[in-house]
């Protein structure tokens, strides 16, 4: 098999289960040194590492909560003692809760962590990583197809929270082009696997909105973000990747 990434180090927040497990094995089968995140499922975070070890390849965990976004340094620091250095950061870690906002009892501490998460969380890594990020690096950003359509109620908060990110990755792209840094965004979609799905009526609503109609695999937008990091998109930056099954067709 082809490895392109050979010799790289990558960071992949999130990356116990779903896409983020996804991300760090195909990272790791094209040839990076793969470190990555989890929050509380260590058993899982375990699993990974042992499967990647288990095909020649090297990975390593680290246990760390994106919205406690003091953690970030330190993070960016254990990566780069223990791998040497860091070229490829995947921004993946990320929670959903859903809410309208006229909702009396919505959960208000939920939607602060999770702005905290998906919104501060990925600025703090980011921030903590470009110190450090080698000439010719990758950041790769996790976003969703409600980055750019909030095509269902109840997703304002999340919805905002990625376009926040997406737009936040392009002023990356523009701050560290000049050190041949590529920053760009991949918009999910709903997926095998993934986050906990909406309620059937809402998932049967935003499957009929895709081209496909049907729920993405893992593999499969993992497969987008192993291009941006790879040598082929060298020239790819401050773009956003669809892989969400064509819901803003």
């Amino acid at each position: 098999m082809n490895k392109p990434l050979t010799g790289k180090v990558a960071l992949v927040t999130g990356g116990s289960r779903g896409l983020g497990a996804a991300t760090v094995r195909l990272l790791a089968e094209q040839g990076a040194d793969v470190a990555f995140t989890y929050v509380s499922s260590g058993k899982q975070a375990q699993a990974v590492v042992d499967e990647v070890h288990g095909k020649g390849a090297k990975a390593v965990a680290f246990k760390s909560d994106q919205a406690e976004v003091r953690q970030a340094p330190t993070l960016i620091d254990d990566v780069v003692a223990h791998f040497g250095g860091l070229d490829i950061l995947v921004n993946n870690a990320a929670i959903s809760v859903n809410a309208t906002v006229d909702d009396p009892n919505a959960d208000t501490a939920a939607l602060d962590r999770m702005h905290a998460t998906n919104y501060l969380g990925v600025i703090a890594v980011t921030r903590a990583a470009s110190r450090v990020l080698r000439e010719g690096g990758r950041i790769i950003t996790v976003s969703s197809g409600l980055g750019s359509r909030a095509g269902v109620p109840g997703v304002a908060d999340y919805a905002a929270t990625k376009a926040g990110v997406e737009r936040y990755t392009m002023g990356v792209a523009r701050d560290l082009g000049p050190r041949a840094i590529t920053a760009n965004v991949v918009e999910a979609g709903l997926m095998t696997g993934g986050m906990e799905p909406p309620n059937p009526e809402t998932l049967k609503v935003l499957l009929s909105s895709l081209s496909l109609q049907r729920l993405g695999h893992p593999d499969e937008i993992a497969a987008a973000i192993a291009f941006l990091a790879s040598p082929a998109a060298s020239y790819v930056t401050g773009a956003v990747l669809d892989a969400h099954g064509g819901y803003n067709a």
